[in-house]
């Protein structure tokens, strides 16, 4: 029997402890209510609904109280009760000040919307008289635009034709390289055939030499040996 009675103790307890933080977040958000009333007003009712099932658990929580066998866990359950009772009747204090705050700043709230509707009745009246000397501000400005899109539109003329004449420089400067590049190239061949009439110049200068050394050894030997 006190096995069966166990599960619905521990659901009873957890829905209290689940009720009470809800309301706890509950008050908080009607504390930071922004307005109008029909949302306070909502948030109200459901605050209501959970007070009213934490009140349905605690009650159950008694019953159960009573039902125990053992004196010490009956007393245990019944102080716990109260407790929950006290913790009840603190968040019921919570949620009556939540809604007075709340309540206030909406009525401020209203009173400053009034008030920013008579400086917008002011405002349009002041932008009624200003209108004539914004709009000769505005032509001032627009005749200021249209001469600074004319100043513009001259640069703009001036610069094509910078780039006009860049182009034909470039083009210029294009022709002298390709011609400078047909030089260069008829350089390097003058060059190409110069170093081999220089090389054809040393290999018959080097014959000739080895010619006359040995027309000179020829003569020695006839000379100094003609026995042999």
């Amino acid at each position: 029997m006190a096995a069966a009675a166990a599960v619905p103790l521990r659901v009873c307890h957890q829905e209290i402890v689940k009720f009470d933080l809800e309301i706890k977040a509950a008050v908080q958000d009607i504390r930071d209510c922004p307005g109008p009333l029909s949302a306070l007003t909502e948030l109200n009712a459901a605050v209501k609904e959970k007070f009213r099932h934490l009140r349905g658990r605690i009650q159950d929580l008694e019953e159960m109280a009573k039902e125990q066998d053992k004196e010490s866990e009956k007393q245990a359950l019944l102080r716990e009760v109260e407790n929950h009772k006290k913790q009840m009747l603190s968040n019921q204090a919570a949620w009556r000040k939540a809604n007075l705050a709340c309540k206030i700043a909406i009525d401020n709230s209203e009173k400053d919307q009034l008030l920013q509707g008579r400086d917008v009745l002011r405002q349009r009246k002041t932008t009624k008289e200003s209108l004539a000397e914004s709009a000769g501000n505005i032509t001032e400005s627009l005749m200021s635009i249209s001469r600074m899109m004319s100043q513009q539109v001259q640069q703009s003329e001036e610069t094509m034709q910078t780039l006009a004449n860049s182009s034909r420089t470039i083009l210029e400067a294009n022709e002298e390289f390709k011609s400078m590049s047909g030089t260069i190239q008829l350089g390097r061949k003058l060059i190409t055939k110069y170093n081999r009439r220089e090389l054809t110049d040393k290999l018959l200068i080097f014959l000739a030499l080895a010619l006359f050394l040995a027309t000179v050894l020829y003569i020695l030997k006839k000379r100094l040996f003609p026995f042999l």
